[in-house]
């Protein structure tokens, strides 16, 4: 495999990736510009595209999406004032609080969901097929696993720089956060298949 020689190649993938959300963001604003939706900004909208006809927690809700920039909990209560999201206990654990779009969000998530159909029909006539598609998404998880990697590495690496009691109260902590990821991935999983939640439910 040919070494990549040119860091500026290496830049400007994260560069394109950067970009080319916001450019999404911004097709998501002409959008609602041309249909008159002025209670809703083109981050918040993404966020409903992101819950669409699923229930979800709002760390799930987080994980789904890219909210650079946004905080999420603030554009999650705009969006219930708004009459776009329905949020209430988990009936499993009451500490939950469960996201669901509204009848008002669904039908928004439906009208963004056809301007995505349109896109994708230009990208077609564009001779831009699925499996092109696939291979930029593939390619894009392999750099995000790999930078997960690269950062789990450099955390670890540098508790080697600080005092022993410093180092090893980070690596409890690390450690403690590691586990509530699994546990939120497990959540998920079992969530999928249907199956009743845990006590893992309560760490969201």
């Amino acid at each position: 495999m040919e070494k990549i020689a040119d860091q500026s190649e290496f830049l400007d993938v994260f560069v394109l990736a950067e970009r080319l959300h916001r450019q999404f963001l911004e097709t998501i604003q002409l959008e609602l510009d041309m249909r008159n939706i002025r209670d809703i900004n083109n981050v918040r909208a993404l966020m409903l595209m992101n819950i669409g006809d699923a229930e979800m927690t709002v760390s799930e809700l987080l994980w789904r999406g890219c909210y650079l920039g946004s905080n999420v909990s603030y554009n999650l209560k705009k969006l219930t004032e708004a009459g776009y999201v329905t949020q209430e206990r988990s009936s499993h654990d009451k500490r939950v609080i469960m996201v669901r779009s509204s009848a008002k969000g669904a039908e928004l998530c439906e009208i963004l969901q056809d301007m995505n159909a349109r896109h994708i029909d230009a990208l077609a006539n564009g001779d831009f097929s699925a499996d092109d598609l696939n291979s930029c998404r593939q390619m894009l998880r392999t750099l995000q696993r790999a930078w997960s990697r690269a950062v789990d590495s450099d955390a670890v690496g540098a508790l080697a720089y600080l005092p022993a009691n410093t180092a090893s109260a980070i690596g409890e902590g690390s450690a403690f956060l590691a586990e509530q990821a699994r546990d939120r991935r497990a959540a998920r999983a079992h969530a999928r298949a249907g199956a009743a939640p845990r006590a893992w439910a309560a760490a969201e």
